[in-house]
């Protein structure tokens, strides 16, 4: 074959040559994000450990994204929109958790390593993942305090605080479908961590006894995905944790181990775990 007949059949040449930066640039700020690592030791893992937390917390900011598009949804009446975003959501909290394997084998001398860089610095003050939480029912005034010397995140995490979470709009949901949620449910002060209930538990059985197709059924199933790979996130921070540090003291002045372990045995819309007892 002549190399005028083989560069014919070679694919075109993408377009090179752009005024400035690439349309790619433009869409995704890749310099920007790849120009935000700052280590403050001299210890190459650093660099892993400060990535690693850093892509944690765009996932935070997708899965919070996916949960208000849900929640919103409900409000509407709109169970399939909500199914979807909790369905991409479980996808996405795969990844998240999938971001403990780099730091999973830390031994405790090379977490020391680079510890001291973090100072008083701790997961627990991640407004995004706290916007989580707060998404999830698992509200506390006190988790604003940390974050008063920035006033856009303390009137943001102010605002979630006092809004419905994600399961204050199902069982909204659920009563306009004629199931009888409590009135002390439905009106309680949503700023407060939601506690089980067992008229919410009774309905979840008889959803659950009943056409496995359902949309509430299957709007249940989303939920309980959701809440698994939320268990899971903790007892792998858990399990990362242990294995870097031991059950010394967190950063942050947390109790470290002992917190995780609290956070770690509770569960998320706790009447979807215990309503399958009954069914």
């Amino acid at each position: 074959m002549s190399q005028e007949a083989h560069e014919a059949h070679e694919p075109e040449t993408p377009h090179l040559d752009f005024a400035g930066t690439t349309p790619y640039e433009d869409y995704v700020r890749a310099d920007v994000l790849t120009h935000l690592q700052h280590p403050l030791s001299d210890d190459p893992g650093e660099m892993v450990f400060l990535v690693t937390t850093q892509v944690m917390e765009l996932w935070f900011t997708v899965i919070v994204h996916e949960w208000e598009t849900a929640t919103k949804a409900l409000r509407s009446d709109d169970v399939p929109v909500a199914v979807d975003a909790l369905k991409r959501s479980v996808r996405e909290l795969e990844a998240l958790n999938a971001s403990w394997r780099p730091l999973s084998q830390l031994t405790p001398a090379q977490f020391n390593s680079y510890r001291s860089a973090l100072g008083e610095g701790s997961g627990f003050q991640s407004a995004m993942y706290r916007r989580m939480e707060f998404l999830l029912g698992e509200k506390s005034a006190s988790m604003l305090v940390p974050h008063r010397g920035a006033p856009r995140v303390h009137a943001e995490l102010e605002k979630a605080l006092h809004e419905p979470s994600l399961y204050d709009e199902v069982l909204r949901l659920l009563a306009r479908r004629g199931h009888l949620v409590p009135d002390e449910v439905l009106n309680r002060d949503v700023s407060l961590r939601y506690e089980p209930s067992p008229a919410v538990e009774e309905i979840w059985t008889a959803l659950y006894q009943g056409d496995q197709n359902a949309e509430l059924a299957r709007l249940g199933e989303a939920l309980t995905d959701v809440a698994e790979l939320v268990w899971r996130w903790r007892n792998d921070h858990l399990v990362a944790t242990r294995r870097a540090m031991g059950a010394k003291p967190g950063t942050g002045g947390s109790a470290g181990v002992a917190w995780l372990e609290k956070r770690a045995r509770k569960n998320v819309f706790p009447e979807l775990w215990t309503a399958r007892s009954h069914v």
